[in-house]
């Protein structure tokens, strides 16, 4: 929590510190996700899961050069199937090969350039590239279902850290069309019953926004 306070604290003062000729965009956004959860050890096979994202970003922009940060709220479902049935510790259990999601609200604050300089060009279609961090609060989760009365056979962080990464295109000034990996640098979720059995989250997405 102190993490985020942090990181939320220093987008308010980036903010108040920037310049009245920045250029101040907002958009709603939606995507579809690819996540898959990298744990410690291989102990049974992890499928990669489908998932989606839909939230608010804004852009702050200097005009002539090119730079400036964005920064959003969005929700954010990550998950995988787990073939927990292929170890005894949780076929035992009533576990098999099942999916289960996690519900964030994730915040990314990111360095952004963007191609403005191409002769009048960039009024059609503008590329542009981005990186930075991205927190993400756990909201809720669906874990494998087991036997009656059998608990879920993870427990799980209030959420994550991660850094974020990507490139896309900007089309008439107003439609953005972005492509992303988000490398998950702390851990989810951990087994109750295998000590420091942990996993992070990896994340692609393919996102829209329409900007106004």
């Amino acid at each position: 929590m102190k993490k985020i306070k942090a990181l939320l604290s220093a987008a308010i003062l980036l903010c108040i510190a920037i310049p009245a000729a920045a250029q101040f965009r907002y958009a709603p956004i939606a995507g579809v996700t690819i996540n898959s959860m990298k744990f410690k050890n291989d102990l049974f096979p992890v499928a990669s899961q489908v998932g989606y994202q839909a939230g608010i970003q804004a852009e702050l922009m200097f005009p002539g050069i090119g730079f400036g940060i964005d920064f959003g709220l969005l929700y954010n479902q990550m998950g995988a199937k787990l073939d927990l049935g292929s170890r005894h510790l949780w076929q035992s259990q009533g576990f098999g090969n099942d999916n289960f999601y996690l519900h964030t609200i994730q915040i990314p604050i990111h360095l952004r350039f963007k191609w403005t300089r191409m002769n009048g060009l960039e009024d059609y279609i503008a590329p542009f590239v981005y990186g930075g961090p991205e927190m993400a609060i756990l909201a809720g989760h669906s874990g494998p279902k087991g036997n009656p009365g059998v608990e879920d056979p993870f427990q799980y962080s209030g959420g994550d850290f991660g850094i974020g990464a990507g490139g896309g295109v900007e089309l008439l000034k107003r439609w953005q069309i972005s492509f992303q990996y988000t490398w998950g640098m702390s851990y989810l979720m951990k087994a109750r019953q295998l000590d420091n059995y942990s996993a992070k989250n990896g994340q692609w997405a393919i996102r829209v926004a329409y900007m106004f």
